[in-house]
């Protein structure tokens, strides 16, 4: 069982209860190699505008997870997930090529449709057929990534004789976030790995889901992966916690981390209430108690 952990980007994620800055980024990317965490995961938005209208600023994902290729060497860097909608799908695959070889082979390229209409809104892009839309779009990006010449005429993105030169150095692995009958099936079709969020200890909700992507991939191999919310009850607690979380001791969350794994999840993204160092420090000791 691989556990990584959410970086921050923006909101109330910062130490402080503010925006990060990028030495809160780049100490607990530190934190998660140095301690023994599989993976750094960053989310992809322009801004989040809350139910009451409170607008939380977001730094650029893309950037950012440049950024923390440099200052690490070991764990893998994956995005949660990058909004299809905002990069067009030849300049993303460009980029996904270019951070791999970068990092040394590191990146997860984790994808999905987008859903937060405030953002699109607010910067000129189309709300309508955002599944028709991705649907193109992560074909044009799965075969560029793997290598092909791609030439596609739809009815939302158009390339002709598209290749990345110089070619990816390996396969990059893809994933997509998924749960719609639609969104699973492309998954199936063209993903290497899953992604569902956000739970906290598994519930029939979760069931529910792991059982959907297995009909749906058939006999394709996929590696699922979970996103939680970990909240540690020995720190100050945020303003507003996610809910559900998984709260309580190491020993407790060291038996979520099997108990995710009894159910055939391959890697966990763990969201931690607060986003600190120490938080980082707690994921690893858990994974050390239920893996050594």
């Amino acid at each position: 069982m691989k556990i990584g952990v959410m970086l921050p980007v923006g909101g109330n994620d910062g130490p402080d209860g503010g925006s990060p800055a990028w030495t809160d980024v780049r100490a607990m990317a530190v934190a998660a190699e140095e301690s023994g965490l599989d993976s750094v995961w960053l989310a992809d938005h322009f801004f989040y505008r809350a139910p009451d209208d409170t607008v939380y600023g977001m730094h650029e994902a893309w950037t950012l997870l440049s950024a923390v290729a440099a200052s690490t060497s070991r764990v893998e860097l994956g995005t949660m997930v990058l909004c299809a909608s905002f990069r067009d799908p030849g300049l993303t695959a460009k980029m996904a090529a270019t951070l791999d070889m970068v990092s040394d082979g590191r990146l997860i390229l984790g994808v999905g449709a987008g859903w937060h209409d405030p953002e699109y809104e607010a910067f000129g892009l189309p709300t309508d057929h955002r599944v028709g839309r991705f649907e193109e779009w992560l074909e044009i990006v799965a075969r560029l990534v793997r290598g092909e010449t791609v030439s596609f005429d739809g009815k939302y993105h158009q390339v002709k004789d598209a290749i990345l030169v110089p070619a990816p150095e390996r396969r990059i692995p893809l994933l997509v976030a998924a749960f719609g009958p639609r969104m699973l099936d492309l998954t199936a079709k063209w993903a290497d790995q899953w992604n569902t969020a956000w739970f906290g200890l598994p519930d029939e909700k979760l069931t529910d889901r792991l059982t959907a992507i297995r009909t749906a991939a058939g006999g394709n191999t996929l590696d699922l992966t979970v996103g939680i919310t970990v909240t540690d009850p020995t720190q100050p607690a945020v303003a507003d916690p996610e809910s559900p979380t998984i709260s309580g001791s190491v020993e407790d969350l060291a038996q979520a981390f099997k108990s995710y794994e009894s159910l055939g999840v391959s890697h966990l993204i763990v969201g931690t209430e607060p986003m600190t160092v120490r938080s980082v420090e707690r994921l690893a000791e858990a994974k050390h108690l239920a893996y050594s």
